[in-house]
């Protein structure tokens, strides 16, 4: 079988036999026989010959749809003479399966595939972000996933002591997928402009805020490279949506609900772009964890809801606001030429204290990858790392 993933190589099959329109196998593990039972239709599904599965992509390009179901009712030649399992189905087609990933694919397994991709982790009180030298990460290897990993658990990472000549984010965006377009383009330019479009685009203080909360789908992960930090004031801030949010949770339960029940506006609009949504500030997953936050109060639209939930969601809403502000949650970061920031604008919030373009000159540039890119970069990531190893 081709497969990316490493799995055992020394478990071979001992035994293997029919029943039930399953075939029941047997592994020798350690001193001990595990079993499991795979059906007829499972193991012929994952056949991976070169006749089910393209031979360069290893995609399947056999359709079970089309199967004559009276191979499936047939007892087929079982051969495990070389520890792995050997089929001849009835039609004539022949199957082999290694013990290896038959063992890892066991169909009473909780997870078949173990996932590298890390759990969110709530920032405890004085978090510390992850740091990694800039050249070090486009070496590649442990340094880049550890930087990786640490970007998906704790929705944030810095990258530090690089170059700051410019398009320096555009080296890095590459190492883990594509840049996410929206309405200000690809790679945006971060600094004080005579007629912006977006506060960012000035020299005042930004409040904490995740970032396009009238899309549909916002992007996912943000990346900001700092180029010049030499004016007074633009210190960076940031928080964890989620801590916030669950300490909402705690300390005022209904707040919380109404902010992950109740829909509201958001919306940007100018010359060319009039983007909509209605949306909750805070979403939950269907075991009620914490999975997104939506707060941005430039691009909070008209508030329309019935009168007697209007006061309770601005309660609510400053409830939040209120623990957002809080030091116990905020992480200042004055950025260095040569630094980025990269966090999961889905969770992260982020904002910056005003700074006086006269005193010199303040310049980041910008831009989102979407999170499946950088769970695909910590994959293979980890992957390369194992082979190099071996």
């Amino acid at each position: 079988m081709k497969e990316y993933g490493a799995y055992a190589l020394d478990l071979p099959i001992v035994a293997a036999g029919y029943a039930e329109a399953c075939i029941q196998v047997d592994w020798q593990v350690m001193d001990t026989i595990e079993s499991a039972a795979f059906p007829l239709l499972w193991l012929r599904d994952h056949c991976a010959c070169d006749a089910c599965r393209h031979p360069q992509t290893y995609e399947r390009t056999q359709f079970i749809i089309d199967l004559d179901p009276a191979c499936l009712e047939v007892a087929p030649a079982i051969d495990v003479a070389d520890g792995h399992l050997g089929l001849t189905w009835s039609d004539g087609h022949v199957s082999r399966f290694d013990a290896g990933w038959l063992y890892r694919l066991r169909p009473h397994q909780q997870a078949w595939q173990p996932s590298i991709v890390p759990a969110n982790r709530a920032w405890a009180e004085n978090f510390s972000a992850h740091r990694t030298d800039f050249d070090d990460y486009m070496a590649g290897g442990g340094a880049r996933l550890d930087w990786l990993h640490a970007l998906c658990r704790d929705g944030f990472a810095i990258l530090q002591n690089g170059p700051s000549e410019g398009g320096e984010i555009d080296r890095v965006a590459a190492t883990i997928g594509p840049i996410r377009a929206t309405n200000f383009g690809g790679r945006f330019e971060v600094f004080s402009k005579p007629k912006p479009n977006n506060a960012a685009y000035t020299a005042l203080g930004l409040e904490l805020h995740t970032d396009l909360t009238n899309w549909k789908n916002p992007p996912d992960i943000q990346m900001l490279y700092c180029l010049a930090n030499d004016a007074q004031g633009g210190e960076s801030i940031f928080a964890d949506g989620v801590a916030v949010a669950e300490a909402l949770r705690q300390q005022d339960p209904e707040a919380f609900r109404l902010l992950a029940e109740t829909a509201i506006d958001c919306r940007f609009a100018d010359e060319d772009s009039d983007i909509v949504v209605r949306a909750t500030v805070i979403h939950l997953d269907e075991h009620d964890q914490v999975i997104e936050v939506r707060f941005n109060n430039w691009l909070r639209d008209n508030l329309r809801l019935p009168p007697a939930q209007i006061m309770p969601w601005y309660r609510a809403y400053l409830a939040f606001w209120k623990i957002l502000r809080s030091p116990r949650y905020r992480l200042d970061l004055r950025l260095a030429a040569g630094e980025m920031v990269a966090f999961d604008n889905r969770r992260v919030l982020h904002g910056r204290k005003s700074f006086d373009p006269q005193t010199g000159r303040r310049h980041l540039q910008g831009c989102y990858v979407d999170y499946d890119m950088v769970e695909s970069a910590l994959r293979v990531t980890a992957r390369q790392s194992h082979d190099a190893s071996v």
